[in-house]
């Protein structure tokens, strides 16, 4: 397969997702144990402002980065769901374009999540 068409079918996605801090570590966990995520980062300390049932609220959150794959993104979603303590949690995926991912780090994620046989390096 050509490398431009296999890089298309194996889109990169960096997704956002809010969480208590107390729950961060074990959402990630879970997230990785189920192989929807390769790799997820926890930035432990972000305050969030928002609307909510016709309040604003403001809370101190963890926010989860997690490295996944376009085709896992549903499963991924549905892990989120039924796990994460929020009725309506974020889940924001952003594309990461050909070329924009070193080549070794993508082929790692993409043995991590099942989605070829061996990494790079």
């Amino acid at each position: 397969m050509p490398q431009r068409q296999e890089e298309e079918e194996h889109a990169l996605r960096v997704v956002y997702c809010s969480c208590p801090r107390t729950e961060a570590r074990r959402l990630a966990r879970v997230i990785v144990e189920q192989r929807v995520g390769a790799c997820v980062q926890i930035l432990p300390s972000i305050e969030s402002v928002y609307h909510w049932k016709g309040e604003i609220c403001e809370d101190e959150e963890a926010l989860l980065l997690i490295k996944t794959e376009r085709s896992v993104l549903e499963r991924l979603t549905e892990v989120i769901l039924a796990h994460h303590p929020y009725s309506v949690p974020e889940v924001v995926a952003v594309p990461v374009k050909a070329g924009e991912c070193n080549e070794g780090y993508r082929a790692w994620l993409l043995k991590e999540l099942g989605k070829v046989e061996e990494a790079a390096g």
